[in-house]
């Protein structure tokens, strides 16, 4: 899942469109996808803007979050979350849920933290890893960078490699990787 957003402020700003991609078998269900806009109720500030080139004018017709949350519960229910940098999908998502007396699940995979796990990220940077940069450098593609399904897509992509990256690192007689796996290692290497 991705979400895009009015900014970064975890306690104010909005989200404004989510994408999810279903990863199930180790295969992206392509039949299985979601991308919603979502209206508002505040400002998008001119720093996200420029990241997602979404305006006030293309969400003016959107739904608000609260009309879809439901959809969102849905799609997350039974499902482990993934996602890239995944705190900031974790914090968006509870403040959402909270008023409905619900909270994502304990299991939630970060890519960027697996990219730790598998030492594909740089540290002597001090952020996150990139999304596009880690797909570029496994020879994966980018799906419209900065769109929440075409984000979601990638992060689908990049969850898949890395999970066989880490089935082939386990020595000489290799396990499939399970879901528990890479929520470990997704919990130990997180920033």
């Amino acid at each position: 899942m991705d979400l895009e957003t009015t900014g970064l402020d975890l306690r104010r700003d909005d989200v404004i469109s989510f994408g999810g991609a279903i990863v199930r078998h180790a295969r992206i269900s392509c039949g299985q996808v979601v991308y919603r806009l979502l209206r508002p109720t505040r400002p998008i500030s001119v720093a996200a803007m420029t990241v997602h080139s979404l305006r006030s004018t293309d969400l003016a017709d959107a739904p608000p979050l609260d009309d879809v949350l439901d959809e969102i519960i849905e799609l997350l229910t039974d499902r482990v979350l993934v996602a890239h940098a995944a705190w900031v999908e974790r914090a968006f998502l509870d403040r959402a849920l909270r008023p409905r007396g619900r909270r994502l699940g304990r299991l939630v995979i970060d890519t960027a933290a697996l990219l730790r796990a598998c030492q594909l990220a740089d540290p002597s940077t001090g952020h996150e890893p990139n999304l596009e940069a880690a797909a570029k450098r496994l020879g994966l593609p980018i799906h419209t960078p900065h769109h929440a399904l075409g984000d979601a897509f990638t992060t689908a992509q990049l969850l898949l490699a890395l999970a066989t990256r880490t089935e082939h690192s386990m020595g000489s007689r290799p396990r499939p990787v399970t879901v528990g796996d890479l929520y470990a290692l997704s919990k130990h290497h997180r920033s």
